[in-house]
């Protein structure tokens, strides 16, 4: 169903693929931006973008689960971080990595960005997903 491709001419990524191929007839879902809202709509870990990541990754596995797929199902990201400091976009990227996200591995952009939409929010994560078929389902 899904068939991750690094380009053999490319430098190796680290941890994720150049492509994801799904073949014609498969259900997607195009994810809104998973943000680091709690139950109550407050900013999870303010001032912390690990915690704001972890954070993330929840809601995403909630709005896949939603759809009836999963973080395994995923195949492409764009993580933003609110930084210019590569160190801090690898701390983010450390917890996508152990997350499972990048098992595929998936296609992925990370991104320093000046500000997201939430007053303090300092991590986002957009996704694209297969909706696996399920017994009887029928597509």
């Amino acid at each position: 169903m899904i068939r991750r491709v690094t380009a053999p001419a490319l430098f190796p990524p680290p941890a994720y693929s150049h492509a994801s191929v799904v073949e014609a007839g498969t259900k997607l879902a195009f994810l809104a931006g998973a943000v680091p809202l709690d139950e109550r709509g407050e900013i999870v870990g303010p001032g912390d973008p690990v915690r704001q990541a972890e954070q993330v990754i929840a809601n995403l596995r909630e709005q896949l689960r939603a759809v009836g797929s999963d973080l395994a199902h995923v195949l492409a990201t764009d993580v933003y971080v609110v930084s210019g400091e590569p160190s801090v976009l690898s701390e983010v990227w450390e917890v996508v990595e152990s997350s499972g996200l990048s098992t595929g591995p998936h296609s992925s952009t990370l991104l320093g960005v000046a500000c997201l939409g939430y007053t303090g929010q300092l991590v986002e994560i957009t996704a694209t997903a297969v909706v696996p078929e399920r017994a009887g389902d029928g597509g």
